[in-house]
């Protein structure tokens, strides 16, 4: 998938751009072919195009003002469309069909359907993930008439939702004529692929099945180049970093979660196996590079980093670190010992070193993979050398008594054996960030979380999303009850797409990590009977296998099923554990971050 449009950078990031048109994307080698009048439509063409770039699965709720696009999108042979619930589930699936395939398309309707997806497009943003949101508009012929339509405010203006847009995506485009709408479609999904950011496309309802002159031949195949590195730029920031690293004793680096952005996770680990050093990730990038890299130790996320991974970061004299992202979350209330004279801050298009200087139009892949080649003329083990010095194991929880109430960490134990190269694992907002951190992924485990916006609810159509687009894995998703009770109508949606997911729906009563940064009676949610709501939406149409399991005897047994006899179902498991049952980690991370959220007001 390398030469691919959408395709991904080892298992999880984005490839390096698009190399001029691949033949993968040529629509024949001959030149474009003349089409018939009925085929030559604006809906015939968009669809087309999302094909192109890599998108087989749309992800939509129909409305009124997008049922003729949807009638194009599902006649495209090369196109499925899948219908969600509810449209912020549909705008999740397609954030986690783009983390699996690079790119993803949602569609909906105008301002209820809009406004609806507008929480999901704007998680995708804050992740830098490409996902094309199709809304369907107003009739052309009612723009700038003063009327009042419905699925608005009220009031003539049409734009509220465009506005409302604006600040999460990087391109918008409102179709209301055909005469540049092959130039404004195309420009506008280029700009998804080249920002890895969304867009937004509004189509008038009245257009996709329109013929114009425009689309009479098929569309000349896409060239997006890849974004170049100015080769002075280049070199100064190598030689900088080159001296920067070489003057350190025990030099270390880092992933960061713009890694995926960049293309670059190849050639980081490249580069972490040519310099020696030691390598640990931020919680975000977890999954963006192998952990069965030599001198990997782990998570490095403060004082709940991975143990003995925050010591030997910290007191580090350099630390590179290659597309970080530094917020109150992950720095854990800003308690990093980290120190800026002593970074070497690698992002997509620029090179930080120390304090200064800065060197921007610096590729981050490029810029890696020519600094591998460097380091490994002088290898400096140093830092690993001490965290082997200094490394105890980790112990196993304690073992359970037959019949004693299941604890979160045996739970954890046993999805760590569940773990292979065909699995891939979706962490829920919540303690399960943190249980997940510690899963050691084997090599081509897919891993996904939402650390940046942190949206509860995210992972059910994440799940959905992912699932579809990496048919090849069995993934794996850890769900608390109370994310799960903001989107679980989409597991009905999985059952019709005949995935084969596995769930585990941790019942703990409540929003627990809520609790950990300030506790009051709305963090307590009513207790459903989750399995059996399952087993409703199931209703005997598609596989689906339901367990509900409080201690270890019962736990063992449903995953044994869920693997086995069940492999070919979507198997949901409920897990009761007690409602104080957390993580160390969520208690230290909780009570740094009330801290930060608690601070008073400065003097005025």
């Amino acid at each position: 998938m390398e030469n691919g449009i959408g395709s991904v950078d080892g298992h999880k990031a984005v490839s390096n751009g698009v190399v001029a048109c691949p033949a993968a994307f040529r629509t024949s080698s001959s030149p474009a072919a003349m089409i018939t009048s009925a085929e030559a439509t604006l809906g015939r063409h968009l669809a087309r195009r999302l094909v192109e770039v890599g998108v087989s699965d749309v992800f939509a709720v129909p409305g009124d003002f997008n049922l003729a696009l949807l009638d194009h999108l599902i006649a495209e042979p090369g196109l499925r469309l899948m219908g969600c619930c509810n449209e912020l589930n549909a705008g999740y699936a397609a954030d986690g069909y783009a983390r699996a395939k690079g790119v993803g398309a949602c569609a909906v309707t105008f301002t209820v359907g809009g406004l609806s997806v507008l929480n999901a497009i704007a998680g995708a943003y804050s992740e830098n993930l490409p996902v094309i949101c199709i809304v369907g508009g107003p009739n052309s012929n009612d723009h700038g008439t003063n009327r009042i339509l419905h699925h608005t405010i009220g009031l003539p203006d049409f734009s509220q939702e465009l506005r409302c847009f604006q600040p999460v995506t990087c391109h918008q485009v409102v179709i209301n004529n055909l005469d540049d709408a092959h130039e404004q479609v195309d420009k506008a999904i280029a700009t998804a692929l080249r920002e890895s950011k969304p867009v937004y496309i509004s189509v008038a309802c009245n257009l996709p099945g329109v013929s114009h002159p425009t689309f009479f031949r098929d569309p000349i195949p896409y060239c997006l180049a890849p974004r170049q590195s100015n080769q002075m730029g280049l070199e100064a920031a190598l030689d900088a970093t080159v001296e920067f690293l070489n003057k350190a004793v025990k030099p270390v680096m880092v992933a960061g979660p713009k890694l995926r952005v960049a293309k670059a996770a190849a050639a980081f680990a490249e580069r972490a196996d040519a310099s020696g050093y030691v390598v640990a990730t931020m919680p975000s990038a977890k999954g963006l590079v192998p952990e069965t890299l030599p001198r990997f130790i782990g998570t490095y996320w403060g004082a709940v980093s991975t143990s003995f991974c925050a010591e030997i970061v910290e007191s580090a004299d350099a630390y590179l670190f290659a597309g970080p992202i530094f917020n109150d979350y992950s720095s854990v209330g800003y308690s990093f010992l980290l120190k800026k004279e002593k970074m070497v801050n690698v992002q997509p298009d620029r090179v930080t070193v120390g304090n200064g200087p800065t060197f921007g139009c610096v590729m981050m892949k490029d810029f890696l993979s020519e600094l591998a080649k460097r380091l490994s003329k002088k290898r400096n083990t140093t830092a690993h050398d001490n965290y082997r010095r200094i490394f105890v194991p980790q112990g196993q929880p304690l073992e359970s008594e037959r019949g004693e109430p299941l604890r979160v960490n045996v739970l954890f134990k046993h999805i760590q054996k569940m773990l292979t190269g065909d699995s891939a694992v979706i962490a829920e907002t919540g303690d399960s960030w943190f249980n997940c951190q510690k899963l050691k992924l084997p090599d081509g485990c897919g891993y996904e979380f939402q650390m940046q916006y942190g949206s509860i609810g995210w992972s059910v159509g994440a799940l959905l999303g992912y699932a579809q687009g990496a048919m090849d894995k069995r993934v794996i998703a850890c769900i608390g009850d109370g994310s799960f009770q903001v989107t679980a109508q989409d597991v009905s949606t999985m059952l019709r797409c005949q995935q084969k997911s596995i769930i585990f729906l941790i019942n703990n009563g409540g929003y627990t990590i809520e609790v950990e940064i300030h506790d009051g009676p709305y963090n307590v949610i009513k207790n459903w009977n989750y399995t059996g709501l399952v087993d409703a939406i199931h209703n005997g149409e598609g596989n689906c296998w339901t367990a509900k399991v409080s201690c270890e005897e019962d736990l063992t047994a449903a995953i044994e099923t869920a693997t086995g006899e069940k492999k070919d179902c979507l198997c949901f498991i409920e897990v009761v554990v007690h409602k104080d049952d957390t993580s160390k980690e969520l208690l230290e991370w909780g009570s740094r971050v009330s801290a930060a959220n608690s601070r008073p007001p400065n003097p005025q």
